[in-house]
């Protein structure tokens, strides 16, 4: 019902290229039967959805190897926007409409669509945590129930994943983080037993999140981490003699799953594999990986300081200063910690760390579920001493409220969309907003198109 409420806030419209490429993968495959999308380049170049500098040059004049139009996107979204498109499909047909695969009924399936996946995400993230402080015992406890409903909540509000949702859907990002929130609630799942069967789904899994954004599979390296901790574990639940199967039987799974994206590849670059451009965009020792998280103009902290307080809460389970804390426990928290390095490898390790341009350090929003279940951990870690719970429940409010603030300048144009400038958006945030947000919601509802202008250069690839 939440979900169904919130509709309204969604924003039907694609502006930037990254947009036109996911979705242009869905239009040309649905469409068309093949991964040539000069046409649909073309449409939204016509249309001026996309003209921003460059668009024309890279997209409709640069060819692969296979002499197609280059697309940096993967498969994944299409995949999954897939069913919403076919009953936006089915609608314009049955109502007379425009039934070309580029009419506003089939912008508002994949808007929508992000949306769903995106609340679905916190959905997983809050059972998840509620499966990790219980301590993996199958027992529901109200404080775990709890503590991960309310860490849910924050990070739906706290983090770019709600622009994402309602400002942006037609990005993977909102699809990211259910992805690895699918992916978490399968290794949860898995590794009690470790058996064929489970480890065939986590690599199914595996596949989707790299079919989904190609440096979504590193967060994979945290389970990959607990199963090889179950391998030489002593008192594993893991047998020996299928310790070769399962791990066979999940790469598998990844190979099978990942199959699609493969041939995708194949017709689009002429070889199974992504644009050699996207390796020369990465430096991969990681001279940014300081930057993008401490950078005042563009550091993840920076933009999203709910992560830290997410990231604190893992670091206190993992050293068992929690409450009740199992050995499990602390091995998960563990691999979540790992999860998030993997992205802060990555991120760091992109020419464009910056994403000038674009909403927050949207490359970690795929860290949804690590950042409910940190979160849920730190409620937990001293529930039921008042002062805690105070201090705690106050920062969770101001860091809700800086990343709602930040969203409406970035919207209203009260700052540089290319760089966070702390001292002027905290004034922003706590002064200035505070008065006007009344009028801002009235106008977001009303009079949506006042608030959004692509920028005339400077992508945000």
């Amino acid at each position: 019902m939440l979900f169904l409420l919130s509709l309204p806030a969604v924003t039907a419209r694609l502006y930037s290229s990254d947009e036109v490429q996911y979705f242009s993968y869905l239009r040309s495959l649905w469409f068309d039967r093949d991964v040539s999308f000069e046409n649909e380049y073309q449409y939204f170049y016509d249309h001026n959805v996309s003209r921003s500098d460059g668009f024309h040059e890279t997209f409709l004049e640069r060819q692969t190897d296979a002499a197609r139009r280059v697309n940096y996107a993967t498969l994944g979204c299409a995949l999954l926007w897939s069913p919403f498109y076919a009953v936006a499909h089915l609608w314009t047909r049955a109502t007379g409409g425009v039934a070309d695969g580029f009419s506003l009924p089939y912008i508002r399936a994949v808007a929508y669509g992000s949306a769903f996946y995106g609340f679905l995400a916190i959905l997983l993230s809050i059972r998840a945590a509620r499966v990790v402080l219980s301590g993996l015992a199958g027992t529901w406890t109200l404080a775990a129930g709890g503590a991960g409903f309310l860490a849910g909540v924050a990070v739906w509000l706290g983090t770019p994943l709600l622009f994402y949702m309602y400002v942006a859907p037609p990005f993977s990002h909102a699809v990211s983080a259910f992805g690895v929130g699918l992916f978490v609630t399968v290794w949860l799942h898995v590794r009690r037993e470790w058996t064929a069967r489970g480890t065939f789904a986590l690599g199914v899994c595996a596949a989707l999140l790299a079919m989904i954004r190609e440096q979504d599979i590193f967060v994979a390296l945290g389970p990959a981490v607990d199963f090889g901790l179950a391998l030489i574990t002593p008192t594993s639940r893991l047998l020996t003699s299928n310790k070769l199967v399962a791990a066979a039987s999940g790469l598998a799974g990844f190979f099978l799953g990942y199959l699609p994206q493969l041939i995708a590849y194949n017709g689009l670059n002429g070889y199974p594999g992504p644009a050699q451009h996207v390796a020369r965009k990465m430096y991969w020792y990681a001279p940014h990986g300081l930057q993008v998280l401490f950078s005042p103009q563009h550091g993840f902290f920076f933009w999203t300081p709910l992560a830290v307080l997410a990231i604190v809460g893992l670091i206190v389970i993992a050293l068992g200063r929690a409450k009740l804390v199992s050995t499990d426990m602390r091995r998960i928290a563990l691999c979540a910690l790992i999860m998030i390095a993997s992205q802060v490898y990555v991120a760091g390790s992109v020419a464009s760390w910056t994403v000038a341009g674009a909403f927050g350090q949207r490359r970690f929003v795929c860290l949804t579920p690590v950042l409910v279940i940190g979160l849920a951990g730190l409620w937990h870690a001293r529930r039921g001493r008042s002062a805690y719970d105070m201090v705690l429940t106050a920062a969770l409010v101001a860091c809700v409220w800086w990343n709602i603030a930040l969203m409406a300048q970035f919207a209203t144009g009260m700052m540089d969309r290319q760089r966070l400038e702390p001292g002027r958006n905290a004034y922003n945030a706590f002064v200035r907003l505070p008065l006007e947000t009344p009028s801002l919601v009235y106008r977001y509802l009303t009079n949506r198109e006042s608030f959004y202008r692509p920028p005339e250069s400077k992508g945000t690839k």
